[in-house]
């Protein structure tokens, strides 16, 4: 069980972000929140590729930043985490995770020996037989990419209390709890090389979908048609607007380079639609670095015909000496949301 005082940690492929929170009468203090890059291919997909690099980078973070714990909740999303619905038998956590690997074997394309598995319930009910159920969220993570991240954050001198899928965090960051709504919500975390999809009704997760694709595929796309190197490029596409009709070559080359990832996502918004149409997506909040992409939340409005918002998870939080000034911690806020809500979960 993750200490009421763990740090969120997430890994990505830019960086490593921490966040420490305090809940109170006056509500959520943010005490604490840290970032440090990572050198490229560090993390790919999601995956800890230089476990040296990312240790390196969460124990210099801990030093500068002077976190009150060395307790943390990892948060994990890539290509090689599974989440699908499943209904189970009503049971306790301890059967629960004894009967799991058995109720779930013959539903999974990879080898539940090989797996970290949870279950997510949301809602229970009868069965036709009789038989009581649980109906809710299965996910499994290949255990090898999860142990190598936990492992990268031990040799920094933590401790991993618990394993979070970073989908959920986001949820418990942003999202709008509209209890007794028919209409849900779609949240999107566009990361460098990853982007959660998660779909909720007041709270409670319906859809989750984990896509390998994200800002590093603008940048690839706008370093090709330039011809100069990802530093370059990446400074090229966050000064220019996604707009293929543009005459502006770079503003041309982002729209090419981000045509996949709506087509994605609207595929995605359109598969739930079809999967649960008893409870229409009626908005789209997006976070995440790549969220900040001039143009996007634009287009992804247009292609999905749906409002598209931008997710703050620091609203209505008040900061405690969070080791940034206020100017640096709203410029980076909206890529804050897997790691405040890790966080959260633990508080």
């Amino acid at each position: 069980m993750a200490s009421a005082r763990a740090v969120g940690l997430d890994i990505g492929a830019g960086g490593v972000r921490a966040a420490q929170v305090t809940p109170g009468r006056q509500g959520t203090v943010l005490e604490r929140f840290g970032y440090a890059p990572l050198p490229p291919g560090a993390v790919i997909g999601g995956e800890v590729v230089d476990p040296a690099a990312v240790t390196a980078a969460v124990k210099g973070m801990w030093r500068e930043h002077r976190f009150s714990t060395k307790h943390v909740v990892l948060g994990v999303a890539n290509a090689r985490v599974l989440v699908r619905p499943v209904d189970v038998p009503v049971m306790s956590a301890a059967e629960m995770a004894r009967a799991l690997p058995f109720q779930v074997a013959d539903s999974l394309p990879m080898s539940v020996d090989t797996s970290v598995l949870d279950f997510h319930a949301t809602e229970t009910f009868t069965a036709a037989t009789g038989v009581a159920t649980q109906r809710g969220l299965l996910v499994a993570a290949a255990r090898d990419t999860v142990l190598t991240s936990v492992r990268a954050v031990e040799a920094a001198g933590l401790r991993v209390d618990s394993v979070d899928l970073t989908p959920f965090a986001v949820l418990r960051s942003i999202g709008e709890a509209r209890q007794g709504r028919a209409a849900a919500e779609a949240l999107v975390d566009v990361g460098a090389q990853v982007t959660t999809v998660i779909v909720h009704s007041g709270g409670l997760p319906r859809f989750v979908r984990i896509l390998a694709r994200g800002g590093d595929d603008v940048t690839d796309v706008v370093s090709e048609v330039m011809g100069v190197d990802a530093e370059d490029a990446e400074e090229l596409k966050m000064d220019a607007v996604l707009d293929a009709d543009s005459t502006d070559e770079v503003s041309r080359a982002v729209a090419e380079g981000a045509q996949g990832l709506l087509d994605e996502l609207v595929g995605s918004l359109e598969y739930y639609a079809t999967t649960f149409p008893d409870q229409v997506v009626d908005r789209v909040v997006l976070c995440g670095g790549g969220a900040l992409l001039s143009g996007f939340r634009e287009q992804l409005s247009r292609e999905a015909d749906l409002p598209v918002h931008l997710g703050d998870p620091l609203e209505g939080m008040s900061t405690g000496k969070v080791g940034m000034d206020v100017v640096e911690l709203d410029r980076i806020s909206v890529g804050t949301a897997a790691a405040v809500g890790l966080a959260l979960g633990a508080a």
